[in-house]
């Protein structure tokens, strides 16, 4: 009876020791974050990316939906964010989340791109530690004159095809 125990013990340790520990190459998650000048909800010709942006990486529990993981960065002068992530998270639903914008005229968060989805395991088959999440954005309070011009742009290269 001993000897099954003390295999099983022998078996589940190791793994039971690599699961609490961290990443010796942790993750990378990177991004960046947007001013929409136009409003229109999509990255067009008329945005610019936003130094000094706040975005924070959230995990949540699968089942709970509880938030188990928060990792704040700040975007850099090209708009970009660069977060790095020891612990693995694939029982959790990770996303880049935005926080805020410094620019007093667009704070306003564009719909549906408030938050990206990242993976964050090597379950997945993914070699690469950096994991990139779709761009997040903001609004102008206003759209710029010279928009519908860009809109249009886009309308009659969906007509064409």
């Amino acid at each position: 009876m001993a000897r099954p125990l003390l295999f099983i013990a022998l078996c589940l340790l190791p793994a039971l020791v690599s699961a609490a520990r961290p990443n010796r190459n942790p993750y990378e998650v990177q991004g960046r974050v947007y001013c929409d000048a136009c409003r229109a909800g999509f990255e067009t010709s008329a945005i610019s990316y936003i130094a000094g942006a706040k975005v924070r990486v959230e995990c949540n529990d699968r089942k709970s939906m509880q938030l188990v993981y928060s990792k704040e960065a700040t975007t850099d002068s090209t708009g970009t964010y660069k977060i790095s992530v020891n612990e693995d998270h694939g029982d959790q639903y990770c996303d880049a989340v935005l926080v805020s914008s410094p620019q007093a005229d667009c704070k306003v968060v564009s719909p549906g791109r408030d938050r990206a989805r990242i993976i964050l395991t090597d379950s997945n088959g993914i070699a690469s530690r950096l994991r990139y999440a779709n761009s997040l954005g903001f609004m102008k309070d206003k759209a710029l004159s010279g928009c519908a011009q860009i809109l249009k742009q886009y309308q009659e290269e969906d007509n064409e095809e």
